[in-house]
């Protein structure tokens, strides 16, 4: 006998039922306007986890209804599209006015998990915030930040998450001419710290309450009680930004254009635009080629996380009253982040327990890694292949190291240091391999993919998602995707038109 359940079939996309929360606000907000035809669209790829989330069936993926809606060319139902004005700070500096000059919001749906998710057209065509560009998403960015927003959700890190790519043959001109695409790009919510920069700086302090209101409402509820919601919220602000920080940091993922109003009041990793993972460790390294004072290197990613939410806390201060109640829904930014990475850090080195001189030992080995330009990604993978009583265990691991003498020092502190809590072989290898993620997206990996698609060959692409999508797991069959990087690899560069 079939026990099983007959489960309804997840419906299309033209059968989502569309609101727009954000439309609700007053119309200062944003400007209501329809996205801009791409011509012959197609499909790049789509995620399946991603739409999931939303009760979507993959056999939607390929029907033509679906290519159009999120290609901007055909309206979805009950949909209110938008584009939303902000403001930011964009390397440090106070820029005035931003907003999405390329995006729009087509409105929200149900999520599966009870809550509601945003549908944005990123590449969907120009705005009233363009600035004089041309609205449009190249093929090669669109595919960059598809792959990593899924890539980030396997990996456990906050994130915008990517529902498709859909491509053209409609040409932009950035250094060269390329060939356009419109990412769907998925969220409970796109607010910016810049959204609330806008208002505070332009001396509006009822729209500044309104968008307050409107996010404490839909997203933080439980804040409501507080003696001080708005303190409240910049306080959990504070919090999910300084925990994210410490996840990118313990994954050596760089976010290149950690501007304000790239900044999400939810704690998501948002905007990708040039990033990169750590491959030699260097603690220094800019991976956003436009930077050229380094403002977003690796090291400085934290204190950027800190100085953004001092910045959210300046435009939050009409509302909150004081500055001395600002100053301390800001103060425990460093010990929050410290915590975190301290918990993370002692996960993928599979410690159970902290000691005395744990720092020491951290201290040393990414000396030794920026000695000897160690990859970040295989070393701690490789890590986990140590046994206690066999320093044979340690040769793939060793091999990534000049000075080996240095690495066998070091990891005889390192087993004198697992033998304190009797670590067991077996056990920490699983909990270690399930922290440190052997897949990550590699920039010459997406480069790779990106070429091939430019000759409408998207299986790379798709291969490679399916792989990131599960960065712990061993796969055998796709090992040469978690080898070290080719030689050419040294020579590719991302900047802010990527």
């Amino acid at each position: 006998m079939n026990h099983r359940l007959a489960f309804p079939a997840a419906p299309a996309l033209d059968h989502l039922r569309f609101s727009n929360a954000f439309a609700s606000l007053p119309a200062a907000f944003y400007t209501k306007l329809t996205p801009t035809p791409l011509p012959a669209p197609y499909l790049v790829a789509a995620s399946t986890q991603a739409a999931q989330l939303i009760g979507l069936a993959p056999a939607a993926f390929g029907n033509d209804d679906f290519i159009q809606t999120l290609a901007g060319n055909r309206g979805a139902d009950d949909s209110q599209p938008l584009a939303a004005v902000y403001s930011g700070h964009q390397f440090g500096v106070w820029a005035g006015q931003l907003g999405d000059g390329r995006a729009i919001l087509l409105g929200d749906v149900a999520a599966a998990d009870g809550g509601r998710l945003e549908l944005q057209l990123k590449g969907a065509g120009a705005t009233p915030y363009s600035r004089m560009g041309d609205g449009r998403a190249v093929l090669r960015s669109s595919i960059r930040e598809y792959l990593c927003s899924e890539a980030m959700a396997a990996l456990g890190i906050p994130t915008s998450r990517a529902l498709a790519v859909i491509g053209s043959d409609q040409l932009a001109m950035r250094e060269r001419p390329e060939t356009t695409a419109v990412v769907t790009r998925m969220a409970p919510s796109f607010v910016r710290f810049g959204s609330f920069e806008h208002w505070y700086y332009n001396n509006q302090p009822e729209a500044l309450k309104t968008l307050a209101d409107h996010v404490i409402a839909g997203f933080y509820p439980e804040l409501q009680a507080a003696e001080n919601p708005y303190q409240a919220l910049l306080a959990e602000v504070t919090r999910r930004t300084a925990h994210l920080m410490a996840q990118w940091q313990a994954v050596g993922f760089m976010h290149g254009v950690m501007n304000t109003d790239n900044m999400s009041i939810l704690g998501l990793t948002l905007d990708y635009g040039p990033f990169g993972f750590m491959e030699a460790y260097d603690p220094r390294h800019i991976c956003n080629h436009t930077d050229q004072q380094g403002r977003y290197a690796y090291n400085q990613q934290p204190q950027i996380g800190h100085w953004n939410c001092f910045a959210l806390g300046q435009a939050l201060l009409p509302l909150i009253g004081s500055v001395e109640a600002t100053e301390a829904a800001l103060s425990n930014y460093q010990a929050l982040y410290g915590a975190k990475l301290d918990e993370l850090l002692h996960a993928k080195l599979g410690l159970v327990s902290r000691q005395a001189d744990d720092d020491k030992l951290l201290d040393a080995m990414f000396t030794l890694m920026q000695a000897s330009h160690v990859d970040f990604t295989l070393f701690f993978r490789r890590l986990g292949n140590l046994r206690l009583d066999d320093v044979d265990s340690d040769t793939t691991l060793r091999d990534l190291f000049i000075d080996r003498a240095a690495f066998d020092a070091w990891a005889l502190q390192y087993r004198t240091r697992l033998k304190l809590e009797n670590s067991q072989d077996g056990n920490r290898k699983l909990a270690m391999d399930a922290s440190n993620p052997k897949y990550v997206l590699r920039n010459y990996l997406a480069h790779t993919a990106i070429e091939h698609a430019q000759n409408k060959d998207f299986s790379e692409v798709r291969k490679l998602q399916q792989i990131l999508e599960n960065p712990f797991d061993e796969q055998p069959q796709h090992a040469q995707y978690a080898e070290l990087p080719p030689d050419w690899a040294s020579g590719l560069e991302v900047s802010c038109s990527s």
